[in-house]
Order: C-alpha cells, then structure tokens, then sequence
C-alpha cells in the first residue's frame, strides 16, 4: 500500500515553484502525491485531505503566515476526524519559530536549503500507510 500525500499551498501566497518540485520529488520516489494548488484555505486543504483519504499533508508557506496557517490546518483536520494525517510542511520559517509550531502538532519542518533527497527521507521514516 502506497503512502498518499497531499501537498498543498494555503494562504494567499502565489509562489508555488517549491511545492510542486517537492511534490514531483514525492511521486518520483513512489509515494502518490495529490497536488490542490495555490490559494487554499485549512478548510479546504482538510476536506480535500479527507477526501483523498490521504496519509500526509504536506504544506508550502512562504508568505510569513506559518504561524496562523499551520495550525489552523491541524485544527480543521481535527474538526474533521483526520487526527492521525501527518502534517509537514516547508517554506520561509525562521528558527525561532520552528519549536511552537512542532509543539502544535507540525511533525516536520522544512526551511530554505533543505534537499529534496532529505524531505524524501524523512517521509519515509516518518509517514505510514493508514489501515
């Protein structure tokens, strides 16, 4: 059974360069990858990863806004009973941010200068099918 993922990119950022490279990188390492596109609210992140009975959700934020989007993700992915649905992401995340969106739930985190091959990996080890 293969992992899905969702990727997607919330806000109103417009720049999605990034999450379709990771996206491809996904799907080329054999996961299947379901890619929403830009512009998307949590709640429509959270139906769509809830309709795509997907594994994972992984999210591109670029715009500063990770402090709000992230957990507004996780939240209505709770609201909606995907409670076990791995949450990453990525984007322009300073440091000192990292540590409170971990402890509010973002299982992994990605900033500028991270390789395909490690965000790869740590899926991998990290993302399991749901039975």
């Amino acid at each position: 059974m293969k992992v899905r993922i969702l990727v997607a990119k919330p806000g109103l950022d417009g720049h999605d360069r990034g999450a379709k490279v990771v996206a491809r990188a996904l799907r080329d390492a054999g996961f299947e990858v379901v890619y929403t596109g830009l512009h998307q609210t949590p709640e429509m992140i959270a139906a769509a990863a809830v309709q795509e009975d997907v594994d994972a959700v992984g999210l591109s934020i670029m715009s500063g806004a990770h402090n709000t989007l992230f957990p507004a993700v996780i939240d209505a992915l709770r609201a909606r009973g995907a409670t076990n649905v791995v949450v990453f992401g990525g984007g322009i995340i300073p440091d000192e941010d990292l540590e409170a969106l971990t402890s509010k739930g973002v299982a992994g985190l990605f900033t500028p200068g991270t390789s395909l091959a490690q965000i790869v990996g740590w899926v991998r080890d990290n993302v399991r099918p749901r039975v």
